[in-house]
């Protein structure tokens, strides 16, 4: 693919959420260039995950990697069984602010969405996982503080 002009070769890894590969998931992590934390915009539980599992085990396995924080499934924001079905157990669709907000606080370099089904902003997800590896940002200076006694 080209992004920006330059020709890039991208190879993705879809390491499942499954228990079962909880053990061997992080096996695929050296060497990762940039992460894309997914979670759907119908489902609380996988936004939920977002902060309890897949950001603590990749700044364990990664610490200094970039993450994307990309919701997914957008296009059921608007669908009315999806709606009625989040309205019976008391939840609703998550919100544009709500996954801005949560990528503000695991420090993401930038919080995307789309939908596979529409293939709405597909693209733009992969063309700034891209450039997070081309043109990382500057990482910033950790305020040390000595004390001398």
């Amino acid at each position: 693919m080209v992004v920006d002009g330059v020709q890039v070769s991208l190879g993705l890894w879809d390491t499942a959420g499954q228990e079962d590969y909880d053990r061997l998931r992080p096996l695929s992590y050296p060497q990762t260039d940039v992460f894309l934390i997914c979670y759907s915009v119908a489902s609380p539980s996988s936004f939920e995950n977002v902060t309890s599992k897949w950001y603590p085990e990749i700044k364990h396995h990664c610490p200094d990697a970039p993450i994307i924080l990309v919701g997914t499934k957008i296009d059921l924001r608007e669908d009315r069984e999806t709606i009625s079905v989040l309205a019976e157990q008391g939840l609703s669709a998550l919100k544009r602010e709500q996954g801005q907000k949560l990528a503000n606080k695991i420090r993401a370099v930038k919080y995307m969405e789309c939908s596979a089904l529409t293939q709405r902003g597909l693209k733009q997800v992969f063309d700034e996982a891209v450039r997070a590896v081309l043109r990382p940002e500057p990482l910033k200076r950790r305020q040390r503080k000595c004390v001398v006694m």
